[in-house]
């Protein structure tokens, strides 16, 4: 096992067993309802989402950090909500790379575009994407990066199918979820190694796990496109 340390991240490669227990299928037919109410007000997202005490808004630096980034690169935030990590993905790009902020609702891709406007962050694309598509070209991006989105996957296998395409050979999956606890997370449908497991199921290879001082709520995993 090999550590790498990057500012106040200890970066762990880590191995899946062979085997996992598959956990019983859960209806994800509602988790999405709040977000299809055609009466939804961004602000009151944006105060859900982006304010203190919001493990992701806290570490918000850190995650994007820990993606590896680049000058020049490709990204898809694929379930952007809000457009919280446009700002950060779009400077660890520069003016050379692009930022598609995918989402499923309409009044949110409107805010990203808005926003990036009047912050004239030209690289940023917004898309509207659906339940079984990112709605991206293919081999559009080098990096997709999922954070707290996984979970509201509807159809978790064409999503993987959508982002697959869509990733440039050897791209890079950055998955940021839920650590599933019960009682209080029982909304996620399973833990993190049955998601890993469903993601190499899907076209991918889990390259490492990590960890960030002080995040104790969520996970991050990156995966690489086979």
């Amino acid at each position: 096992m090999k550590h790498h340390h990057i500012g106040s991240l200890a970066v762990v490669a880590a191995m899946l067993p062979l085997t996992f227990a598959v956990a019983q299928q859960t209806d994800l037919s509602s988790i999405n309802a709040g977000y299809k109410d055609p009466n939804l007000q961004v602000e009151v997202w944006v105060d859900r989402l982006e304010s203190e005490g919001r493990e992701v808004f806290d570490f918000r630096e850190e995650i994007i950090a820990s993606t590896g980034l680049e000058p020049g690169q490709d990204v898809a935030d694929v379930g952007a909500g809000t457009g919280l990590f446009q700002p950060l993905l779009a400077a660890a790009v520069g003016s050379e790379g692009t930022v598609y902020a995918v989402d499923i609702v309409p009044r949110f891709i409107e805010h990203i575009r808005t926003q990036a406007a009047e912050r004239n962050l030209t690289q940023i694309t917004a898309i509207l994407g659906d339940d079984r598509s990112t709605g991206l070209p293919a081999s559009s991006v080098d990096v997709a990066f999922v954070c707290d989105t996984y979970h509201h996957f509807e159809d978790y296998e064409a999503m993987l199918a959508s982002i697959h395409e869509a990733l440039r050979p050897g791209g890079k999956l950055v998955i940021v979820d839920y650590e599933r606890r019960e009682p209080r997370l029982d909304h996620i449908r399973a833990d993190k190694d049955q998601f890993t497991a469903e993601i190499e199921a899907n076209g991918f290879r889990f390259t490492e796990e990590i960890f960030i001082d002080g995040m104790e709520q969520s996970f991050i995993r990156h995966f690489e496109r086979m």
